[in-house]
């Protein structure tokens, strides 16, 4: 229902959201849900890893005592009007909003500030606010993607024929009305096969998780796994860029969906590279970009 996510006017959307879709696609997501739930702290790995990303960031900074840190949900919780009310009762003057997203999308980025400056617009005496620009080609974050990469292939007891960066897609009407995702995946992982020194086939780009009977960006990660076997490709690594937490886009989508769907149509070899999510490298680069966008603040 966010008009950033669907631009459908609300008077087709609606019905179609509350009439059909609510209808089937709950009971579709939960029982997705449930192939990848952490029974252990019996929740989302979304949030799981969130929260740990929001305790290393916070021991980052545990020298200093004016320095709070929290994560905060667009559609879940905790809501971000909540964290943002948490903060601003705390004393916090100043706050940095972080959208977990290296490339920028207004069905992103611009969503997840967007519930911040909602939060803010309800405060008499708001605190100073800064947003976190996309960092899809920050040097740091290319290297630690990079280096993500090198340690999972070479804990495999396979070589690769191709390695596949597979973005979270978006209709590729945004991208003619002026959306800059496209063009931030596309140097993404441009800049990570020079950084690697791969030759141009070795690493490629593909778009995940479209819906419904419009065009999405191309080439299709599901129709790339499915035609690649054809070509004489049987072995592939893939990982997600485009995700900072593993979660049920990466861990079921691509980990589990995408195996199937290559294996069965010849394939004899598939690994899924994770996330960065709160591995100390990661971390790292999280924490190097939050000091850079602070600065002047500490």
């Amino acid at each position: 229902s966010d008009p950033r996510v669907i631009e459908t006017p609300k008077l087709i959307w609606w019905p179609l959201l509350n009439g059909v879709i609510l209808s089937f696609r709950p009971q579709k997501a939960g029982a997705n849900y449930a192939k990848i739930w952490d029974r252990e702290e019996n929740d989302s790995p979304l949030r799981v890893i969130t929260r740990k990303q929001t305790e290393k960031l916070a021991a980052a900074f545990a020298d200093r005592d004016d320095v709070m840190v929290e994560y905060a949900m667009r559609y879940g919780n905790p809501s971000t009007q909540s964290v943002i009310e948490k903060m601003h009762q705390a004393g916090c003057d100043r706050i940095l909003l972080f959208p977990l997203y290296p490339q920028y999308s207004a069905t992103t980025t611009a969503t997840a500030n967007d519930q911040a400056f909602r939060a803010l617009a309800a405060i008499r005496w708001q605190p100073a606010v800064r947003t976190v620009p996309a960092y899809f080609d920050d040097p740091l974050y290319i290297e630690v993607l990079a280096k993500s990469i090198t340690d999972g292939l070479a804990g495999l007891d396979f070589v690769p024929d191709r390695v596949i960066t597979s973005y979270h897609g978006m209709p590729k009407t945004y991208l003619e009305k002026g959306d800059p995702y496209y063009c931030q995946c596309v140097k993404t992982t441009r800049l990570l096969r020079e950084h690697l020194g791969w030759p141009e086939d070795k690493l490629m780009v593909t778009f995940q998780s479209r819906f419904g009977p419009t065009e999405w960006l191309q080439p299709y990660t599901d129709e790339t796994l499915e035609g690649l076997p054809a070509k004489g490709i049987k072995k592939v690594a893939i990982l997600a860029p485009a995700f900072s937490a593993d979660c049920i886009e990466t861990l079921e989508e691509i980990q589990m969906e995408g195996r199937y769907a290559f294996m069965e149509a010849g394939g004899e070899k598939y690994a899924y590279i994770p996330c960065l999510n709160d591995a100390p490298d990661g971390m790292r680069m999280i924490e190097s970009i939050a000091r850079r966008e602070l600065s002047g603040w500490l």
